[in-house]
């Protein structure tokens, strides 16, 4: 018979200071190894095995340097049942280390806890906190769930359908976060056995913590807001739904409340999360995003985090947000929240996870794209663009007050796209260096960042000179139309209601009268063009002309949509569905807007026909008639610095049938790179301009 010789680099050290386990892990770890039979799934390493292990339960030195391979078993496994006999004896009345039973049951008395689901609890803490009873567990090799179940029941002496019932997920310990159950099946019993956090383990045996210290990590209390409510005027009609709505919820501690904020980054959604916490006399609670090491905490983790907060902190006057809430989801382990494509592999856990959680809970998301299973479980669903115009320029003032003069911050809330977090951020770092720079620099340094940060976004920068921006000397006298503008305006000054085409050739005013409106009526403009509500997928551009109507009957703004004929074309001849699409949702939309809308098109002949009943007036812009082409020279001259036009230039001037105030606008751009001497050479350009028209023809006297 051979002899087992154990080569001398696996013979480990003996630690002379090593103590014995107590009676209850010493208990554990015999059971693993002897009821389990785990000493046997490691044949290979037996010896290692016991000699590390052996110290710990009291057996000393467990192997002889040589013995019998045929001896060997049966020594080792004498010696562990003997031990386990004694150790049972012991241990009936042995607890876990105080620590982590004061730790245990100030949760279990918080949240409810039975003693089989604090005994799990302090188990699974132990067996990850310490190294023998961790050796052990890995000694059983891989676990399904049903071979888990059967190892707890043996190991802590407790019924299966105990075990079972206290493991199952919809039961207390999965639902509050505090352990939840690996799904894989490769998987050992420590690792199946999955805390709230990795190093929860060592904080519980060590420390006494009170249950909210559970979530240290996961969860931390937010700064205090740096806007204001006035500063969401634009959403105010659902805030004040939303206001009182949350007050009521967070006083009665209702279950299942939950308020969906969505839109583009930095339109104040987190913001108006601390503000709303603030307003009910809450504190606000974020879940992280990182672990303790700075790692992205997985969308699994960050649910268990919320689990847990609901659970731990159900009895403070607490409120949850939950940022980013589109990556979370997008995990593959919970499944898609906010997809249009993937079916839900847990939609159920989704579902009571909106319908049962104890504290207020606000969510954010940058994305629109919400499954409408999912949308009608949420109480209050709440879209944050870009504020308007209004609004923009007074965040602008109040954040750039000091560094940007008047006429900047009303030139820079032009932008329709720049949001109260890049002016926020962009002005906080031009004041940490302000004492190091002057005034000018400030400002400029202001709008460099402001346009790099619009720039990266994919949006345009805020030009110093806006060719859309309605002129400082406008005048609709110069507008060739057969109706009455004047009585036009008045009526939409009083009914605030009114939807109105506006076709003609390009350079007529069409635009300009629309921006020139929205000051009459003192209502905010929201202008958009083909490009802002044309989309790449199918479906997009409907979305978004949906959205923009929406926008505007929400903030009571006045809308102008210029080329509107890119969204009108005669429904006969398109060649495509999402054609057809575009035009239907675009009827839709007109008929069933109650605000002001201003529409233009340089191609009225191509308008479906049903898209002109939907309009109250069809205006028509043509081109200059003689005495406004005359009097708007004399004005263009006055501004230029130039001499009135005499008899002849006026005679000239009279002779351009097409001329349109768009070509006056263009010759006085082109002063500033061709500085125009005369009236005369006014006349020219302006002669040059109807030349490059459809249809132009040469008119006697005049030059190129």
């Amino acid at each position: 018979m051979t002899s087992l010789r154990l080569p001398k680099r696996r013979r480990p050290a003996l630690n002379p200071n090593h103590h014995l386990l107590p009676d209850l892990m010493q208990l554990w770890l015999l059971r693993m190894l002897v009821l389990l039979d785990g000493i046997n799934s490691t044949r290979s390493s037996i010896s290692y095995e016991v000699q590390n292990l052996g110290p710990a339960l009291g057996l000393g030195q467990a192997l002889k340097a040589e013995m019998p391979e045929g001896e060997v078993q049966a020594h080792v496994q004498k010696q562990l049942v003997d031990r386990l006999k004694v150790v049972e004896e012991q241990a009936k009345n042995a607890r876990s280390p105080e620590v982590l039973t004061r730790n245990v049951q100030r949760v279990a008395d918080l949240i409810g806890l039975n003693a089989i689901e604090v005994r799990i609890i302090e188990f699974s803490v132990m067996v990850k906190a310490n190294h023998q009873l961790k050796m052990g567990a890995e000694s059983l090799g891989n676990l399904d769930k049903s071979q888990l179940t059967q190892a707890l029941s043996t190991v802590l002496d407790l019924p299966v359908p105990d075990i079972r019932e206290a493991l199952h997920p919809q039961a207390r310990l999965a639902q509050s976060g505090l352990l939840t159950i690996s799904s894989g099946y490769s998987d050992t019993l420590d690792n199946k056995l999955n805390l709230l956090s990795d190093s929860l383990h060592e904080k519980l045996v060590d420390d006494d913590m009170q249950p909210e210290s559970w979530l240290q990590h996961m969860i931390y209390k937010t700064q205090p807001p740096n806007l204001h409510l006035d500063d969401y005027a634009s959403v105010s009609k659902t805030l004040d739904v939303l206001r009182p709505y949350l007050r009521q919820a967070v006083q009665t501690s209702a279950t299942g409340v939950n308020v969906f904020l969505y839109g583009p980054p930095g339109t104040g959604k987190t913001q108006l999360a601390k503000l709303l916490a603030q307003d009910c006399g809450s504190e606000l609670f974020e879940v992280s995003s990182e672990d303790e090491d700075g790692d992205a905490m997985t969308g699994p983790r960050r649910i268990k985090a919320l689990n847990a907060a609901n659970s731990l902190l159900k009895q403070r006057k607490v409120m949850m947000l939950f940022d980013e809430v589109e990556d979370v989801f997008n995990s593959g382990d919970i499944s898609l929240l906010f997809s249009r494509v993937r079916k839900f592999s847990n939609k159920g856990h989704i579902n009571r996870l909106l319908e049962t959680n104890a504290l207020v809970t606000v969510w954010v998301s940058n994305t629109e794209s919400v499954d409408p299973a999912f949308v009608r479980r949420f109480d209050v669903v709440l879209e944050l663009s870009v504020p308007p115009k209004a609004q923009r320029q007074r965040i602008i003032e109040t954040n750039c007050q000091g560094l940007l003069p008047m006429p900047a911050v009303a030139r820079m809330a032009e932008s329709e796209k720049l949001s109260p977090a890049v002016v926020a951020r962009a002005s906080k770092v031009i004041r940490s260096i302000s004492s190091q720079i002057d005034a000018d620099t400030a400002a400029s340094s202001v709008e460099l960042l402001i346009n790099h940060t619009l720039l990266a976004q994919g949006h345009a920068a805020v030009t110093r000179h806006n060719a859309t921006r309605l002129p400082e000397v406008y005048d609709p006298a110069y507008i060739n139309t057969k109706e009455d503008l004047q009585a036009i305006t008045r009526q939409l000054i009083n009914h605030k209601s009114g939807r109105l085409c506006l076709y003609g050739p390009p350079g007529t005013g069409k635009t300009a009268l629309g921006r020139w409106l929205a000051d009459q009526l003192q209502m905010p403009l929201q202008a958009r063009r083909a490009s802002d509500l044309f989309g790449m997928y199918v479906g997009e551009s409907e979305k978004r002309i949906a959205r923009a109507f929406a926008r505007a009957q929400e903030e009571g703004a006045l809308l102008l949509i210029d080329e509107m004929d890119s969204f009108l074309q005669n429904r006969q001849g398109a060649r495509n569905s999402w054609e057809v699409s575009h035009v239907n949702e675009m009827l839709t939309q007109i008929e069933a807007f109650s605000g002001v809308l201003i529409a233009s098109t340089n191609l009225m002949d191509t308008l479906d026909a049903a898209a002109l009943r939907r309009f109250d007036l069809k205006l028509s812009f043509d081109y200059l008639r003689p005495e406004q082409a005359e009097q708007l020279l004399c004005r263009c001259c006055s501004q230029l610095g130039l001499a009135q036009p005499d008899t002849s230039d006026i005679a000239q001037i009279r002779y351009l049938n097409q001329l349109s105030p768009g070509d006056f606008a263009t010759v006085m751009r082109q002063h500033g790179l061709r500085p125009l001497q005369s009236p005369s050479h006014v006349v020219a350009a302006l002669a040059d301009e109807c030349m490059v028209k459809p249809n132009a023809k040469r008119h006697v006297g005049f030059t190129s």
